[in-house]
C-alpha cells in the first residue's frame, strides 16, 4: 500500500508541474480520477503531448524516480539470459516488451519528425518507448532535427542515448508507411532501415541490439514480409561483420512470434 501511495504522491507533484508548464490542459486535466491508475494514464498523456523543452530539475529528479520504479516493477531483461532460436547462436527471438531490455540497443520505429508519438497514450511502439525513457529522449531528438533541419528520410536512422531506458542506447529508424499496394520501393526501404541501423551499432561501437518489427504497425507493412527481409537482411550482415554479438528480434504480437519461430528455425 505504501508503495503505491508513494507512486500517487510521485505523479500528482509531475503532473502539477506539467499543467503549470501547459495550463491549456487544465480542464481536461481535472476530468481524470484521482485513484492512482487514473493520474498516472493523465501523466503519460500530458508527457505525450509536451513540447520538446528543457524540463525542470525538479521535474527530472521526480519523473527519473518514478520511471525507475516502474522500470523494476516490470523487471528487466537481460540480454545474457535469452537463448538463441536457431544454429546461428547470434540471433535471438524474444516476444515481450521491448522497454524492458538490457541490450546496448534498441530500435524504435519512429516517424519522419523523429519527435515520439504526440498521441496521448497511443499504443505504438514510438509512444512506448518514449513514455519509459522520458521527456529528455524527446529533447535529444528534436536537438538532432533542428541540427538536421529537415524531416528524417524513410529507411535512415539516428542514435540517442536511452535516459531512463534500462538499455544504452535508442537507434530510431523510420520505415515505409504502406497505403495501398505494397511495392518494391517499399521492400528496399524497410531493407535500408535494418542497414542503418546496424550501420550505426557498429559506428558506435555496440555489441547488441534489438529489433521492433519496424513498420508492420500503425505502417500496415505485410508482416510475413517484413519479418523476411529482417532476417535478409541481418544474415547478409552476420556473414560480413563480427563486431556485433547478439541481435534480437523483439516482437510483441503472437502472430509475429509464429512468422519470425518458423523463418528462423532452419537457420
Amino acid at each position: 500500500m505504501g508503495d503505491v501511495m508513494d507512486k500517487l504522491n510521485l505523479v500528482n507533484k509531475l503532473n502539477d508541474i506539467l499543467i503549470n508548464e501547459m495550463p491549456e490542459y487544465k480542464i481536461e486535466a481535472e476530468n481524470f480520477e484521482k485513484d492512482y491508475v487514473s493520474q498516472r494514464k493523465l501523466l503519460r498523456s500530458l508527457m505525450n503531448v509536451r513540447p520538446p523543452v528543457k524540463p525542470s530539475t525538479e521535474f527530472l529528479h521526480l519523473q527519473n524516480e518514478l520511471l525507475s520504479m516502474e522500470t523494476t516493477e516490470k523487471g528487466i531483461v537481460d540480454i545474457n539470459q535469452l537463448q538463441p532460436i536457431s544454429k546461428n547462436k547470434r540471433i535471438i527471438l524474444w516476444k515481450g516488451d521491448i522497454t524492458r531490455l538490457n541490450i546496448d540497443a534498441i530500435v524504435n520505429a519512429a516517424n519522419s519528425k523523429l519527435l515520439g508519438c504526440f498521441y496521448p497514450c497511443h499504443n505504438c511502439i514510438d509512444n512506448a518507448i518514449h513514455s519509459s525513457a522520458g521527456v529528455q529522449l524527446r529533447l535529444e531528438c528534436a536537438e538532432i532535427m533542428k541540427k538536421q533541419s529537415s524531416d528524417e528520410q524513410i529507411g535512415n536512422a539516428k542514435i540517442t542515448k536511452a535516459y531512463c531506458l534500462p538499455c544504452k542506447y535508442v537507434i530510431h529508424t523510420v520505415g515505409p508507411i504502406i497505403q495501398g499496394h505494397l511495392t518494391d520501393k517499399h521492400c528496399k526501404q524497410l531493407s535500408n532501415c535494418y542497414k542503418s541501423c546496424l550501420s550505426l551499432a557498429v559506428e558506435n561501437n555496440l555489441k547488441s541490439i534489438a529489433f521492433c518489427c519496424i513498420s508492420t504497425g500503425e505502417f500496415h507493412f505485410p508482416n510475413e514480409i517484413a519479418a523476411k527481409i529482417a532476417i535478409r537482411e541481418t544474415l547478409n550482415f552476420l556473414e560480413k561483420n563480427e563486431s556485433i554479438e547478439k541481435i534480437v528480434f523483439n516482437v510483441f504480437k503472437n502472430k509475429d512470434y509464429e512468422i519470425y519461430k518458423r523463418l528462423c528455425f532452419s537457420l
